[in-house]
């Protein structure tokens, strides 16, 4: 068996020599004149702070707009606060308002409802009165006749029945009017005659023809009476 056997090309390549490579040119440096490096840094500081007043006129103006952004901001809240005050203050001067108002409403409809109810019992009262008289003339009439034991039985009956409606109308405020021998008084008393009495003081109750009722201070009746004339004077009361 026969083996192959590689044969060295001896056909060598040719290579190319190695050029080297240009060094870089280093400038010359040209030497500066004191005076002229002098003035070039004073012109960069010239600049820089030209440049740095620039930036700060600048933030100056835009912290300047800022500020005033900032006041006007607050000069509204200031007069939203103020605006709030005011109706705050309103909104209260309108509750005191309504609530003196519903005070005073209570209390007129509660003294409407005290007088009306005042009113409804003395008109009772009054039309009682008259029904009073008539017990009071019966149980007078009764006692002038001549004595019966069915009768007194009776008539003691209806005295009862007369202080226990005089009782239930004291309750209610009601009191009699019944001036014999005081003074006379035009608001309480109504003069029906006049009576001759040297003894008495001048206007002085001589009889009482239907007795008066008062209710609480009010006159309800004025007591129907005689009055004396004729005698002294009646001294005046001290105070």
């Amino acid at each position: 068996m026969k083996v192959p056997i590689e044969v060295e090309d001896e056909k060598n390549e040719a290579t190319e020599p190695e050029v080297a490579e240009p060094e870089p040119e280093v400038p010359e440096v040209e030497e500066m004149d004191p005076d002229e490096e002098r003035a070039r840094v004073e012109a960069a500081k010239r600049a820089g702070a030209e440049q740095a007043e620039r930036e700060l006129a600048a933030d100056a103006s835009r912290i300047s707009a800022e500020r005033d952004e900032l006041q006007k901001k607050l000069a509204d809240v200031e007069d939203q606060i103020e605006a709030a005050k005011k109706e705050a203050s309103e909104a209260t001067e309108r509750m005191l308002r309504l609530q003196a108002d519903w005070d005073n409403y209570r209390r007129r409809t509660a003294a409407e409802r005290l007088a009306e109810k005042e009113r409804a019992a003395e008109k009772l009262v009054t039309n009682l009165l008259p029904v009073i008289d008539d017990i009071e003339r019966a149980i007078e009439h009764a006692g002038a006749t001549e004595e019966d034991a069915q009768l007194k039985q009776f008539v003691d009956g209806v005295s009862a029945v007369h202080a226990k409606m005089l009782g239930v109308l004291a309750k209610e405020g009601v009191e009699p009017i019944d001036p014999v021998g005081e003074p006379f008084e035009p608001l309480a008393h109504q003069a029906v005659g006049r009576v001759e009495d040297k003894e008495a003081f001048d206007e002085t109750v001589a009889q009482v023809y239907q007795k008066g009722y008062k209710m609480g201070d009010k006159v309800i009746r004025a007591a129907m009476v005689t009055v004396t004339y004729g005698g002294p004077k009646r001294p005046a009361e001290e105070e």
